[in-house]
């Protein structure tokens, strides 16, 4: 079954928002209560002991490979996984959820330009039709119908620091195409190792000069959900994603996150549904769906030669 999972690309890339919308609401309410670089550094030190027994040998095989590219590896992991989720972290200790979805929102742009920079990646019109009409969309949930609302909100440091997060993470995903050959485990739990290391100095700067870490039930509940299903199943489906379809056509999946996160905010916070949801959902879908289309026709028009 999750061998199947694993071959089915545009379940996967449905999956990884849902996960990380979580991850969103969760990182805004215990705002203020859990440090940022501590509930960073706890995410990936626990998803590292998780996944180290089921991909010890892995790692073991293609530690001659890790050897050899190092360098790549650490230009993935630094941005991807040490800096991207500690900025996101950090800007939500200053800026509501609303602005944090719409920063997410510009991924599938990000990500265009970076792959452009990176490799000569171009979209397609249809490719860039749906990432603008599942734009669209996002708009009209974040602004519950009313566009007096986006030109209201007032952005603050978070912000600058949730922006900076998304180019990162951008940068990692166009990025990804070029990782070496290895097992998706032993590049995951390696990926996810590396970085809590090279986040460790600033855990301890943290930890001697931040805030202090109380141990309660709300902090291991959110160190699980993190560790879990936000980090070990969202990493392993996205970077698989990647792997199957590419950077330019996972992007769009980004706009579901907004859908989620709403939806999350109506089961979980008891908000209620109203019309410009249905409407922000049916537009975001329909540019998903119109963007995948075009993207498999565009890899479909990439002869063998060009695609080495």
């Amino acid at each position: 079954m999750f061998r199947r999972l694993l071959d089915a690309p545009y379940v996967l890339l449905t999956l990884v928002p849902l996960l990380w919308a979580g991850n969103i609401v969760l990182g805004r309410f215990i705002a203020g209560q859990v440090p940022p670089i501590a509930i960073a550094w706890f995410r990936w030190t626990l998803a590292f002991l998780i996944l180290l027994p089921f991909a010890w040998r892995s790692l073991r095989q293609d530690w001659p490979v890790i050897r050899r590219n190092i360098g790549i590896l650490t230009l993935l992991t630094l941005p991807g996984i040490t800096l991207y989720n500690t900025f996101f972290y950090w800007g939500l200790q200053f800026t509501p959820a609303l602005n944090g979805l719409l920063m997410q929102s510009t991924a599938p742009l990000l990500i265009a330009l970076w792959a452009f920079v990176l490799s000569g990646s171009r979209l397609s019109i249809g490719q860039a039709a749906g990432i603008v009409l599942s734009l669209c969309g996002v708009l009209v949930i974040i602004s519950r119908g009313d566009p007096a609302v986006l030109t209201g909100i007032e952005f603050n440091k978070g912000d600058l620091w949730l922006i900076a997060a998304m180019i990162l993470y951008a940068f990692y995903s166009a990025l990804l195409v070029r990782r070496p050959s290895m097992s998706r485990l032993g590049f995951l739990a390696f990926s996810i190792g590396w970085g809590a290391v090279l986040l460790t100095p600033a855990f301890v700067w943290e930890r001697l000069a931040g805030p202090p870490l109380v141990f309660n039930a709300l902090t291991l509940a959110s160190f699980a959900y993190v560790s879990v299903f936000a980090s070990v199943l969202a990493y392993l489906f996205f970077n698989r994603g990647i792997e199957l379809i590419g950077p330019n056509r996972a992007a769009p999946f980004f706009h579901l996150m907004p859908v989620f996160g709403s939806a999350l905010a109506i089961l979980v916070l008891g908000e209620q549904p109203h019309l410009y949801h249905a409407v922000g959902y049916a537009l975001v879908l329909t540019g998903v769906v119109i963007a995948t289309i075009f993207g498999r026709r565009a890899a479909a028009g990439v002869s063998p030669a060009r695609s080495s």
